[in-house]
């Protein structure tokens, strides 16, 4: 078997469908004025990219970064699960840190473009950020003009979430409070739920700051996993 990203696309044609490929550029709002504007699906579901990748996890960087820089959104996709298990098995933080600046500059140059690539590998390559914090770049990131950069800030500290570092998230949290995107609503109030789950004194805590002013979207997700008469407590407020 050839490590090369062209026998990673020919991989994925063989399972692709044409059907799946029409739901997946509808559910990835490709179409004009969706956040996922002019993404190409080929109809690949991530159960068969997820197999496909480990047939290729020793796929090299510069073989990786054919496929990254691909218009095929599931191309993309199988690059980052081969990069994510690549970095969990790194062995040593040399490696580790070439991986993870490797996927950094992926996402700087707009490869990583929808949340479903975020989503997948952020809470992952993340670990390192829990290791070696880059405080300056995650705020950057967090005050992004571009989407997928501010999603990427909140989708890293789930590692932290892990970690029970709960300072990082709320930090980012804050920061992203009053964004404007309901994408970003959704998973900072994904990522309050987490908190929640580990520590829900520290949910209620930041709650208590803010939820009068969060967006409903927000609120709603991070308060899902509590008792119904909470929840409705905290949305009559």
């Amino acid at each position: 078997m050839l490590l090369t990203a062209a026998s990673v696309q020919e991989a994925l044609a063989a399972v692709a469908s044409q059907k799946d490929a029409e739901f997946l550029a509808g559910y990835f709002k490709t179409g004009l004025g969706g956040y996922g504007e002019g993404d190409v699906f080929i109809g690949v579901r991530v159960p068969a990219s997820r197999a496909i990748a480990k047939h290729f996890k020793g796929l090299p960087l510069e073989e990786l970064e054919i496929l990254l820089d691909s218009p095929v959104h599931e191309h993309r996709l199988t690059a980052l699960h081969i990069i994510v298990g690549q970095f969990q098995k790194a062995k040593g933080d040399r490696q580790r840190e070439e991986l993870f600046d490797f996927y950094l500059d992926a996402a700087m140059r707009g490869r990583i473009n929808n949340w479903d690539l975020v989503d997948t590998s952020a809470p992952k390559m993340g670990e390192w950020l829990v290791e070696h914090p880059r405080k300056t770049m995650i705020l950057n990131l967090a005050r992004s003009q571009k989407l997928w950069e501010r999603r990427l800030a909140i989708m890293f500290t789930f590692a932290n979430i892990r970690a029970r570092d709960f300072g990082v998230p709320q930090h980012i949290a804050l920061v992203l409070l009053h964004d404007e995107h309901d994408l970003i609503h959704k998973a900072v109030g994904w990522m309050l739920r987490e908190i929640g789950k580990r520590e829900i004194s520290v949910l209620r805590t930041f709650l208590g700051k803010y939820s009068k002013t969060m967006p409903r979207t927000m609120l709603r997700y991070a308060i899902e996993k509590m008792e119904l008469d909470e929840r409705a407590e905290w949305l009559g407020k």
